[in-house]
């Protein structure tokens, strides 16, 4: 057995192994932003993704991720935190080997379901093992730098990406989480020591089943309605409503299932509603807006995906300054200050996405990419510090399983309401320019700004009329997508100025949190 004296000085060496498995996890999506327009490209360059296969390959991830984060969360709970951290380590990189030879724009979204299966035991694990070698006095400072750790895999992740994209094809992308989990596993097996939960709870499986079913069609009906550019359409509106009331047969059972995945007891603290909502609604905001900007970046201001890595950098640096100094603003002004703040600012600069065109001075860009960062880093910080200590130590994988999986479904609803969004106003705002064109050839050019310029580049000299039209649709959709993006984080922070609570000590509100969860 490992004594907690060893254990109390090891623990900023199992940190640092921890923030190495939840980078391979974060650096996966944020690689993939840069990826994303390379993909969309015809073979051999790409695999010809259409805008909604792209939007399923981020989501295929995710949502798998995101509907079996509870039950990885109890697994580990149940089977030890280290075996289950080591297990999802080794399923992420072999589902990533098997996503970089994807041979059609199925099969890789088929083996990010695999990456998102691995990463799903992987996350919540990581924050359990950190709540459980560090005493409470030192957690919101671990979970500060845990979280800048996601700023470090911001900032690497689209750099790496493009130095890949620049040299290699587009499936390096994902070969290069190989060696990282390679590397995880051994320094895991050395360092880490096992821990579990003296009384795990049983797995939900119905729970399971519901929830992932329930998102994949209301996820599935809205990405429909976007490539459609129609909504009421009788299949999408089906499907949508499908979605729904799975959902709601899962928050059903749950209340009356003795072992629920989600205790939605919980959610009657209207303390942990808010901070779990602000997270959700600020991932809803933040991946719908990267899913456009690297189009943005790419297919209308020219720069290859190794700039466009770099123009990311303002966002990950901001992340990594203040993440970790986050609590200390928290100190000072509450964690309702704070929080607002910080959706003020997200909200402001998603707003500002809506005044760049095509010959806008980069370095507005860069500004905008620097504030958003720092406006992440004070929601992220201490909304997480907020949700780990609401339940005791020993239920540590099912709060952080929580706000994961709301962080997920959150992103994965971004993508695809936003995503919806832009490719809706994109054929908008292109149709009427492409009548010339066959019907077949006409509704595949509409579908994104990527397929019209591949349409244009086949027309050869008749198709450069398209591209003037094609970048003006393009920014014309940016800008609607990125108001709606604003208003959503406008909607967190009203909820969190609402329901946050005020400058009060962290100990005590942790306490009051506790006694919450641990009442019947």
């Amino acid at each position: 057995m490992t004594t907690s004296a060893t254990l109390h000085r090891r623990r900023w060496a199992i940190l640092g192994v921890l923030m190495l498995s939840l980078l391979i996890v974060v650096l996966d999506n944020s690689i993939l932003n840069v990826a994303i327009k390379t993909i969309s490209t015809p073979a051999p360059t790409g695999l010809g993704a259409t805008q909604g296969e792209l939007e399923w390959a981020i989501n295929s991830y995710t949502l798998v991720f995101a509907g079996l984060l509870f039950s990885a969360g109890l697994l580990g709970d149940r089977l030890g935190r280290k075996r289950v951290l080591v297990g999802g380590l080794v399923v992420f990189g072999i589902g990533s080997a098997l996503a970089a030879s994807s041979g059609s724009p199925g099969e890789l979204i088929t083996f990010r379901a695999v990456m998102g299966l691995g990463a799903a035991f992987v996350m919540p694990a990581t924050l359990a093992v950190l709540m459980n070698v560090f005493e409470r006095e030192e957690q919101p400072k671990a979970i500060g730098i845990w979280a800048g750790g996601v700023g470090l895999a911001i900032a690497i992740g689209p750099i790496t990406g493009g130095v890949l994209l620049d040299h290699f094809w587009w499936g390096s992308v994902f070969l290069v989480n190989v060696p990282i989990v390679i590397v995880a596993v051994a320094l895991m097996l050395w360092l880490v020591p096992d821990s579990r939960d003296p009384n795990p709870g049983r797995i939900d499986a119905v729970g399971v089943v519901l929830s992932v079913v329930g998102l994949v069609l209301l996820v599935y009906g809205i990405i429909k309605g976007g490539q459609k550019a129609d909504f009421t359409d009788a299949t999408v509106l089906a499907t949508i409503a499908a979605g729904v009331l799975v959902l709601a047969a899962f928050v059903v059972f749950e209340k009356r299932s003795d072992h629920p995945s989600i205790d939605v007891t919980y959610f009657k603290n209207k303390v942990f509603s808010a901070a779990i909502a602000a997270i959700a609604l600020v991932f809803f905001a933040l991946m719908g807006v990267t899913f456009f900007s690297v189009f943005y970046t790419q297919s209308v201001r020219g720069y290859s995906p190794l700039q466009t890595g770099l123009l990311m950098l303002p966002l990950a640096a901001a992340q990594m300054i203040f993440a970790p100094r986050a609590r200390l603003v928290v100190d000072r002004f509450g964690h309702k200050v704070t929080t607002t703040a910080g959706l003020v600012v997200v909200a402001a600069m998603l707003a500002a996405f809506a005044t760049l065109e095509a010959d806008t001075p980069i370095w507005i860009l860069e500004v905008i990419f620097f504030f958003m960062g720092a406006g992440m880093a004070h929601i992220m910080t201490p909304v997480s510090v907020v949700i780990m200590q609401a339940l005791p130590r020993e239920k540590a994988g099912s709060a952080s399983a929580l706000s994961n999986t709301f962080r997920q479904v959150g992103g994965a609803l971004g993508i695809a309401v936003l995503g919806s969004v832009l490719s809706t106003a994109y054929r908008g705002g292109i149709e009427d320019r492409l009548g010339a064109l066959p019907e077949g050839l006409r509704h595949t050019a509409g579908e994104s700004i990527e397929a019209t310029l591949g349409v244009a580049a086949k027309l050869g000299p008749r198709g450069e009329a398209l591209v003037g039209p094609a970048h003006d649709a393009f920014l014309h959709a940016m800008h609607v997508t990125a108001l709606w993006g604003s208003g959503i984080a406008v909607i967190g922070a009203v909820v969190v100025a609402l329901f946050l609570p005020g400058k009060e000590p962290v100990r005590q509100e942790g306490e009051e949190e506790q006694e919450l969860a641990t009442a019947e």
